[in-house]
C-alpha cells in the first residue's frame, strides 16, 4: 500500500468516533509553525534549517525545483517522516515528539491531497468520501449521505458519486480527493502538487476550486507546488526552497522584485 494511503488508513481507523468539531481549530494565529527544522537522507541534505509560519486563513505556497524538499516538508507536518531536529507546531501543540494515537488525533485536524489523489481504488467516489465521516463521526447513514452530496457539489462532482476512481479523470480524481479532505471540517490544508499533470484549462479550474473552497472555510493552507502561475493565483505569501533553505519569502510581487 503506498504510504499515503496508509497514512490516510491510519487516521481513519484510530481512536474514537468524534462528532465533527472544527470550530475551536479554526482561530486567529498561527496554524503551523515550523522551526529550525532539518532534514537528511543519508548524506544527503534535505532540509537544513527551515522557519516558516502559516497563520488562519492564509494560503502559502511553497516553490522550488524538484529535490529541494517541497513534498518532505509536507511530510513531515502530517507525520509520514519525523525531523532530524527542529520543531512543527499545528494549533500550539508539538507534534514532533508525539506517539501514534496522539499523532493521529494531531492529523484530524488537517486535510491533505496528495499528488496522485490517494483515492481507494476499489471504494467509488461516494465511499471514498463517506469513509472518514463513518469512522470519526456520530452521524447516521441519512447524514452522511447529505454530507457526501454536499461536498460533491462544493467540487462539482455531485453526478458522479457512484462512479469509480478509475473511470473518471486526473482532474476529477483531484476534486474528489479534496472533497474527502474536507470532510471533517478541517482547519489546515495541505496540497502536494495539485495541478501536476493536469492541462492548463484544468489546471486553471483546480485553482478556481481550491480559491473557492478556501474562501467558504477559511483554512490555513500549505500548497506545494512548481507551477508558478498556479501559486500567484492561490497564494497570499510564497516560499522559495533552494539548497534546504528558504531563499525568499513575500507575496508574489515580492519574488518578482527580487534581485536573486
Amino acid at each position: 500500500m503506498p504510504a499515503e494511503q496508509q497514512v490516510l488508513l491510519d487516521v481513519e481507523e484510530s481512536g474514537a468516533k468524534p462528532a465533527i468539531e472544527a470550530s475551536d481549530e479554526k482561530k486567529v494565529g498561527p496554524a503551523v509553525v515550523m522551526r529550525g527544522l532539518h532534514k537528511s537522507f543519508g548524506k544527503e541534505i534535505v532540509l537544513n534549517g527551515i522557519e516558516l509560519t502559516v497563520n488562519s486563513g492564509e494560503t502559502l505556497a511553497v516553490l522550488g525545483r524538484s529535490g529541494t524538499g517541497k513534498s518532505v516538508l509536507l511530510k513531515l507536518i502530517i507525520g509520514l517522516q519525523a525531523p532530524d531536529s527542529g520543531s512543527i507546531l499545528v494549533h500550539d501543540q508539538e507534534i514532533t515528539r508525539l506517539d501514534l494515537e496522539a499523532l493521529n488525533a494531531a492529523r484530524k485536524k488537517m486535510g491533505f491531497l496528495f499528488q496522485n489523489a490517494a483515492l481507494y481504488d476499489s471504494l467509488s467516489v461516494e465511499q471514498n468520501i463517506a469513509f472518514p465521516l463513518k469512522r470519526h463521526t456520530k452521524m447516521t447513514a441519512s447524514e452522511r449521505g447529505d454530507r457526501v452530496k454536499q461536498l460533491l457539489s462544493s467540487v462539482g462532482m455531485e453526478s458522479d458519486l457512484k462512479k469509480m476512481p478509475g473511470d473518471i479523470s486526473g482532474g476529477m480524481q483531484k476534486r474528489v480527493g479534496l472533497a474527502r479532505a474536507l470532510a471533517l471540517d478541517p482547519g489546515i490544508l495541505l496540497l502536494d502538487e495539485p495541478t501536476a499533470g493536469l492541462d492548463p484549462i484544468t489546471s486553471g479550474e483546480i485553482d478556481e476550486l481550491i480559491l473557492k473552497l478556501q474562501e467558504e472555510h477559511h483554512m490555513a493552507s500549505i500548497v506545494v507546488t512548481h507551477d508558478l502561475q498556479s501559486a500567484k493565483t492561490i497564494a497570499d505569501r510564497l516560499a522559495l526552497l533552494h539548497e534546504g533553505t528558504v531563499l525568499i519569502e513575500g507575496s508574489f510581487e515580492d519574488l518578482e522584485k527580487s534581485d536573486n
